[in-house]
């Protein structure tokens, strides 16, 4: 059987050949960047997929346009970098994972693919199909029928069994993530439904307690401060009342602490001038 002209093991072969050179080009290129060893792709072995098919398109729909650098190269960058982008928005909707993310480089598209990585592909296209592929199914043709069978048999369950390993371990995964993810949202809400308003009050409480009988020349002032707060705990009351753990809106727990340490700081802060005021007028009364 062939597709477009080329024998299926032929593809296959090739499929698994350039995975694995993909593979050795990142893992290369992280390792060096990041100075220690970082083997990449999603499966356990070591292959990236994505270059495998990526050079089986080039294989099959490129090589009819070696006669015209012009198109083959602008061909090969959009549909290349169309190809990662759907790649990446495959794993990141069936794994709920981000493998590559080009967030900080310009010119990006949700982080799945940017212009100087498309450019990227063009090269690497020119260099697959001219210069790399040839003497590849040169040496193809050279490999006797029955060990070219061999190969694809014995390839093909081990490339299926660490399929079904690693789609086992990645649903796993996602599944440990959403779960987490749901635990923490609950306990974000929960936590901004009652303990901020609740810290608020107190804090409201206290003032009022303390202070707001001792001293009538800040009366106005600590009024202002205790109704702006009891706004504050409503309009929290009011908007927790109304939300659900899947949200857009998170409350988060630094948020909390941020508030509580606010009020603390004006609680201290009202306390030292109080003090300041009872000094001063102390010192008044003894003269």
């Amino acid at each position: 059987m062939t597709l477009f002209g080329h024998p299926l093991p032929a593809l296959f072969l090739y499929f698994l050949l350039y995975s694995f050179l993909g593979w050795m080009m990142e893992t290369c290129y992280c390792s060096v960047l990041q100075r220690r060893l970082v083997p990449r792709g999603f499966l356990y072995g070591p292959i990236c997929p994505i270059y495998g098919a990526g050079v089986l398109i080039m294989v099959l729909f490129f090589t009819p346009l070696k006669g015209n650098l012009l198109v083959f190269y602008v061909v090969a960058v959009v549909v290349m970098s169309a190809w990662e982008y759907f790649v990446g928005w495959l794993l990141e909707v069936t794994t709920h994972m981000k493998y590559w993310d080009y967030s900080n480089h310009p010119f990006n598209l949700k982080g799945r693919i940017c212009l100087w990585v498309a450019l990227v592909w063009g090269g690497l296209s020119y260099l697959v199909i001219f210069w790399i592929h040839p003497p590849i199914q040169q040496l193809y043709h050279r490999i006797p029928p029955w060990l070219v069978t061999t190969l694809c048999v014995t390839l093909l369950a081990v490339l299926l069994a660490d399929t079904l390993l690693t789609l086992r371990h990645l649903a796993l995964i996602s599944k440990l993530v959403r779960g987490v993810s749901a635990a923490v949202q609950q306990l974000q809400l929960a936590l901004g439904r009652t303990e901020l308003p609740d810290l608020l009050a107190g804090q409201t409480a206290k003032l009022r307690d303390r202070y707001g009988e001792q001293v009538a020349s800040i009366q106005a002032s600590y009024r202002q401060q205790i109704a702006r707060l009891e706004q504050q705990s409503r309009r929290f009351r009011k908007r927790y009342a109304n939300m659900r753990a899947a949200g857009h809106y998170i409350v988060r727990s630094e948020d909390i602490r941020a508030a509580a340490e606010r009020a603390k700081e004006e609680f201290v802060r009202r306390k030292q001038s109080m003090k300041q005021n009872l000094a001063q007028r102390r010192q008044h009364r003894k003269q």
